[in-house]
């Protein structure tokens, strides 16, 4: 009999044992079949990176019924793309990246592993969803994002979303989340990133520290004051990174190349 269950790719970028997957997993087994391909420790800050210079290897760790899990030796990247290649025996209805250990929002998106894993989805127009929550600790609650997670996906399952395209689902840290917002992602930046440290013998090392700056704090419509407030952002994001306006304008600059004439 054929199984007619959706099938759901689910990876991270904090390793195969964090408690955000298997908070991920748990939310999602009622509603499809899910395979997990994650890396085997905590890759994260990898964006879209690939392992190219390294042979990659995966295992099986876990089969139950409507439930497999590997760990995979590359980064979150590779683990989709290996899945698609290898893996699966069909092509998901869906790819999910988390539950990540820590915030996603703003220009954060560009730098996470667990956005890289919905963007390499998007990339094969499959309906993908990155789900964050801004806590860090090993130990955090998701226990208050599984009514939103199932609900999200619905959604999606239910409505789709256009080629190309993935969202980026952040959670305020809060037993009491006010509800959904979509939103715009936040004008952000890193400041302070590394903190310089003297070494024994006369060298200087860095240490990645720093913090995230909000560019634009008044405006309530971004991710930034969403989480501040207590809801659920949800930020849509494309793959195509064109400027189109700029395009545009860009037509109109003189493009001639002036010559030499002096002999």
């Amino acid at each position: 009999m054929a199984n007619n269950r959706p099938l759901i790719l689910i990876s991270n970028d904090d390793g195969f044992q964090a408690k955000g997957i298997s908070a991920l997993i748990r939310f999602l087994r009622p509603i499809g079949d899910i395979v997990v391909v994650s890396p085997d420790v905590a890759r994260s800050g990898y964006a879209t990176a690939l392992t190219i210079k390294s042979p990659l290897h995966y295992s099986k760790v876990r089969q139950e019924v409507g439930l497999t899990v590997y760990k995979c030796t590359g980064t979150p990247t590779d683990c989709v793309k290996l899945a698609l290649s290898t893996i699966l025996t069909r092509t998901p209805d869906l790819v999910i990246g988390g539950i990540n250990h820590g915030d996603n929002s703003g220009v954060n998106v560009h730098y996470s592993g667990t956005m890289g894993i919905v963007i390499e989805g998007a990339i094969n127009n499959i309906p993908s969803i990155g789900f964050s929550l801004c806590n860090y600790t090993q130990d955090a609650d998701f226990d208050p994002c599984g009514p939103y997670v199932k609900k999200i996906v619905t959604q999606v399952m239910e409505n789709g979303l256009p080629a190309m395209t993935c969202l980026n689902v952040n959670f305020p840290d809060t037993p009491d989340l006010k509800g959904i917002k979509i939103c715009s992602q936040a004008k952000t930046q890193w400041v302070k990133e590394y903190e310089p440290f003297n070494h024994p013998f006369g060298e200087t090392f860095y240490w990645m520290a720093g913090y995230m700056e909000n560019l634009d704090p008044e405006n309530t419509g971004n991710d930034a004051w969403a989480l501040a407030n207590g809801y659920v952002a949800i930020v849509t994001a494309k793959v195509d990174l064109t400027d189109y306006t700029l395009n545009e304008k860009m037509t109109q600059w003189d493009w001639s190349l002036s010559e030499n004439k002096d002999n």
